[in-house]
């Protein structure tokens, strides 16, 4: 029963702060707990990450896919300031994002916290969500920024 109390409150924070995401994946964890199919959550939680991943590259390479990028705009991109910006960016991106699944997966009540921090950035200072695994980044810099001046 603690579980679901806690879905159902991660479900208010997720409507609360207008993360659809949160509130949907609350709801479907929700529904999975309240009818039985306690056996998908360990499935869910070995390769839930990689096929999320999976459906993320897929939306973003379609531009490629489908032409609106061409040969020439790539080489510009990658050959550019900005394009190799972009490069250093997503390369500290995914270091931060890894560090930040290592933290949730260590410390999964972690969650409640950041989505809060989420709230608290959209509400008051107009920020865009970005779900919690770059939240948990984040945190985790901080906390081995912290654990080098304790």
């Amino acid at each position: 029963m603690r579980g679901e109390i806690l879905l159902v409150g991660l479900l208010m924070v997720g409507l609360l702060s207008r993360s659809n995401l949160i509130a949907t994946a609350a709801c479907v964890l929700l529904i999975l707990k309240l009818s039985n199919l306690d056996f998908v959550l360990p499935l869910l939680e070995k390769r839930g990450l990689e096929l999320g991943l999976l459906f993320l590259l897929l939306s973003i390479l379609v531009p490629m896919a489908s032409g609106k990028i061409t040969e020439k705009d790539l080489v510009y991109n990658l050959t550019s300031l900005p394009g190799i910006m972009a490069i250093i960016g997503g390369a500290l991106a995914t270091h931060l994002n890894q560090q930040g699944l290592r933290l949730m997966q260590i410390d999964p009540e972690i969650i409640f916290g950041l989505v809060l921090g989420c709230i608290i950035g959209i509400v008051f200072f107009n920020g865009q969500p970005v779900g919690p695994l770059m939240a948990a980044g984040v945190a985790a810099l901080f906390l081995e920024l912290f654990s080098y001046f304790k």
